[in-house]
Order: C-alpha cells, then structure tokens, then sequence
C-alpha cells in the first residue's frame, strides 16, 4: 500500500461484498471498498482508483474507462453493469444436454456487439456419439473463424488448449445449466489460491457474501470472471442491426441489401437471404437469427 493513505492508487474490482466491493490494489493485497454514489454502478473487472479511510477499508473515487461491459437487467427496467472489460466470452456446451444452440447465437450477437472475442468449448467429449446435427453446428462455427475447443475436464483431454486460450486474457465461461461450467472452473483454478478465501478473510464477511460476478486470477496467466446464469446475455439493449451485425457471416452481405434497414428476412433485394439460398449462409445459423429478430424487446 501506499504510504499516503490520501493518495489515490489504482485497482480492479474482484466481486460484489453486498453493498461493498472487493478491490485488489497493485500490491495484491485485497479490501474491501465503498463507491462515491455519483459513480453509478460498479462491475467487476473494472480498473479503479481508490483512496484508504481507515480500518483497512477503502472508497472507490473513479471508475477507469472500460473496453466493454456486460449487463443485467434490474429493477424499473433498467440495467447494471455485471463484468467489464473482458477479452473473450467461450460458452460451453455438451452431449447432455442437447445444445442449445439458439443460446449460443444469442450470447455471441450480443458479445460482437460489444466487440468481446468468442469461443466454443466443447465439454464431456468422452460422452459424445459422434451426432451429425452437432458435428455440423460445430464445424460451421469453426468455419467462419470462431475457435472450438473440444475437451474433456475428466478425461484431461484438449484441456491443455483451453488453458493455452486463456493465458493473458481476461475470460468469462457462459452456456446452459448443465454443461460442466464449474468443473471446467475448478480445473482451471486447481492449482492457485481462489481468491475468494481472500476476499472473505479482508471483508470479515464470510464466504457467501459475494454475488453477481467474482474475479479469479489463474496460475497460469490470465483472469476469470465467474458469473452465474445467463441473464447478462438478454436482449434488452439489442436491436434489429446489432443483431444482424452479431452474426459474423452476415457482414459482408448486409451493405449489399437494396434498403439500409433491411431486416433480412422479407425484404425486396435483400443480400443476406441470397446469400442463404446460394448456401453462402448457414440456414440454420440464419433462422436462429430470425427467432432472435422476433424476441427483440423493439423492432
């Protein structure tokens, strides 16, 4: 720590403590902090300064700028910030489950949108039957340049890969109940100290005060923010040309269509759908993209 309590010093939010905050400073020594209320909301793996007050607690006086943010919905149908400044969202699947792929195209919409990279990970592979409706999603994703990491946590398969992806970045795991997401990150985390002993050690708030998001730094290199359910990814801030933006393959046709708010579905000279007629498009890709047009909150 500083020797001048007053002096601001930078840090990174690692969780939620109720109405605190978990920071850790420079020194990786972690305290507990509160926000000066005209900050707004803070999400974890924000960059911040903040200033001791005593009792080895601290005040969060700014909010460094952000790459990108996630949200969630909250009450008065607002949002607030959930995770900030990622590098890459990978959403897990597996054989059981059956993939939710329509989940998949809607995280990866709304992560485009939000310029944060994406992956794939394929888990339980030494469950897999090899089905041809998977295989097919799979190899189409990797076909327009999203890496797919096919692993097994019990079988130590492929892990290595992933763990390779992760190095130096900032990472969040996402996907459907069900898939290995814990598994995958208690094998990520086996062998450095979880940060959350710290957090509750400098809060004296115990265990499971932590909520929303937490921030683990991995043995080798790189963090991981673990984040429960799926509701950062919703639709609330999306609309019809974010959409069709956040499907990577519709890019090159969308300056093509005949009108500049062209939905791609019905519309006269539309280029996305000739492309999906001469198979330049995924069919299936593309109608997962309408079931998502018809979700949005506002067309």
């Amino acid at each position: 720590m500083s020797d001048n309590p007053a002096t601001p010093q930078p840090g990174q939010v690692i969780a939620h403590l109720g109405k605190s905050l978990a920071v850790e400073g420079s020194d990786g020594n972690v305290l507990t902090c509160h926000t000066l209320r005209q900050l707004g909301s803070v999400a974890v793996g924000d960059r911040v300064l903040w200033e001791a007050c005593g009792d080895g607690q601290g005040r969060v006086i700014k909010i460094l700028p952000r790459s990108n943010v996630l949200t969630r919905p909250a009450h008065g149908g607002k949002t607030r910030p959930v995770a900030a400044n990622l590098h890459q969202v990978l959403v897990v699947l597996a054989p059981v489950p059956t993939p939710d792929f329509l989940l998949v195209d809607q995280i990866f919409a709304i992560c485009e949108s939000r310029d944060i990279g994406l992956g794939l990970v394929f888990n339980k592979l030494d469950l897999f039957d090899g089905a041809a409706e998977v295989e097919t999603a799979l190899c189409e994703y990797a076909a327009i340049g999203y890496p797919v990491y096919r692993i097994s946590v019990h079988g130590r398969i492929g892990t290595d890969a992933l763990q390779s992806a992760l190095q130096g970045k900032v990472s969040m795991l996402s996907g459907q109940s069900g898939v290995g997401k814990s598994s995958i990150s208690r094998m990520l985390l086996s062998e450095h100290n979880i940060r959350i002993g710290e957090v509750s050690s400098a809060s004296g708030l115990g265990r499971h005060t932590t909520t929303t998001a937490t921030l683990y730094h991995l043995a080798g290199g790189g963090d991981l923010i673990d984040s429960p359910g799926v509701a950062i990814f919703g639709l609330a801030d999306m609309n019809a040309g974010l959409l069709a933006q956040g499907y990577r393959e519709f890019q090159p046709y969308i300056a093509r269509c005949r009108f500049n708010d062209c939905l791609h579905t019905r519309d006269h000279g539309c280029a996305v759908v000739g492309a999906v007629q001469q198979n330049l498009i995924s069919a299936e890709r593309y109608q997962r993209y309408v079931k998502l047009l018809e979700r949005l909150p506002s067309r």
